[in-house]
């Protein structure tokens, strides 16, 4: 299938996580040209794209199928201007502030990227699209990635399907969910080919040191403790990245406009068993020099306000009709990704120094330096 993908891709957000492994598969396995489109906000880390030919100091690349685009989504004519110059066949949609915690100090940002930024998006995209050819509109494609935690929590069983009702509880999920409704209204009204994706918790390389996996990986290399929120009873479905790049290429090929599909990996863990795991790992990989477990390090903290008990998808719908499914389960994916971590220091050791070294977010207090809270933002 990937051998076939010839599009070219506007990808936004993609000097974050989930869009690096998106642009990184595109060019390695597939045919397709990638502009990608990024504000570079404290999570935008350019290096993840050096091995696909960018230079971080200049954003210029060696790939001839690699473009940068530094420019805010929520910039109207900046998107005017990339699409009428690029003349893409696809969207993937990436870019947002994806942080719970951060939402709760500053929901600003979180209303200005996730909502405007999509509705401008949107917008340029729709304007775009009625430009084209009637073979170009039909093949033309918008794709949305979104999360899981739109759909609120769960008790003890059940899954998040397609059909689950919204109920998000925090600024961050609050932004998501507006953004998939304009997502869905753009297609209803407008008739713009849109696709919607919402992921289960994604865990792999590159994932920027404040979400829990690489937080507790750095935390054991610095001999810190490992906070876990309340009892550490919290339940994720964890999905390995590469694994959520290749639904995201498969749902672009055969997805249907119109319709969503969730993503999940099947792999629930409490963020105790995650944390435990992890420090199992690296007992196995990097035994630390006083001979003590890392287990020793966990640390017991106050849980987040608003903090869903359980997330978890039924992904059988992109199962059944378009064929996915993951190849790493979290015993593989996880031991895969904190040998990654040992390997690349190079790529998060200046994060680490430079941009965040571990301290708590989301206590409701005053916004992290450099972010705004809603009042001084809207």
């Amino acid at each position: 299938m990937e051998e076939s993908f010839s599009k070219r891709c506007i990808v936004t957000g993609a000097a974050g996580f989930i869009g690096s492994a998106l642009v990184r598969l595109l060019l390695r396995e597939t045919k397709a040209s990638v502009l990608v489109v990024d504000k570079l906000t404290y999570a935008g880390v350019p290096e993840s794209l050096k091995e696909v030919g960018l230079d971080p100091s200049t954003l210029e690349s060696s790939n001839p199928r690699l473009a940068f685009l530094k420019a805010d989504v929520c910039d109207r004519a900046a998107m005017d201007r990339a699409f009428a110059d690029f003349r893409p066949d696809t969207i993937f949609h990436l870019a947002a502030e994806s942080h719970v915690d951060r939402s709760i100090d500053g929901p600003g940002e979180f209303v200005r990227t996730n909502i405007v930024g999509t509705a401008t998006l949107l917008q340029s995209a729709l304007g775009y699209w009625r430009t084209l050819t009637e073979d170009g509109r039909a093949a033309f494609r918008f794709q949305h990635i979104s999360t899981d935690e739109v759909y609120g929590t769960l008790g003890a069983t059940g899954f998040f399907t397609e059909k689950t009702p919204y109920s998000p509880h925090s600024p961050y999920s609050a932004s998501k969910a507006a953004g998939d409704h304009l997502v869905r209204a753009w297609h209803d009204t407008y008739g713009l080919p849109t696709l919607l994706t919402n992921c289960s918790n994604n865990y792999g390389p590159y994932h920027f040191p404040e979400k829990l996996i690489p937080l507790v990986i750095l935390n054991c290399l610095d001999s810190k403790p490992l906070p876990v929120y309340g009892r550490g009873a919290n339940v994720r479905d964890w999905l390995y990245v590469e694994d959520h790049a290749r639904a995201l290429l498969l749902v672009n090929e055969k997805g249907v406009p119109g319709e969503t599909y969730n993503v999940g990996g099947h792999n629930e863990r409490t963020n105790l068993e995650v944390v435990k795991t992890v420090c199992a790992i690296l007992d196995e990989m990097k035994p630390r020099e006083d001979g003590r477990k890392y287990e020793s390090l966990i640390t017991f903290v106050s849980d987040r306000p608003g903090h869903d008990l359980r997330y978890a998808i039924d992904p059988s719908k992109l199962a059944g009709e378009l064929g996915w499914s993951p190849r790493e389960n979290f015993e593989t994916g996880i031991r895969r990704t904190v040998r990654w971590y040992l390997d690349n220091e190079w790529w998060w050791g200046p994060v680490r120094r430079g941009r965040y070294s571990g301290e708590r977010l989301g206590t409701g207090g005053p916004p992290p330096a450099g972010e705004h809270n809603l009042t001084t933002t809207i």
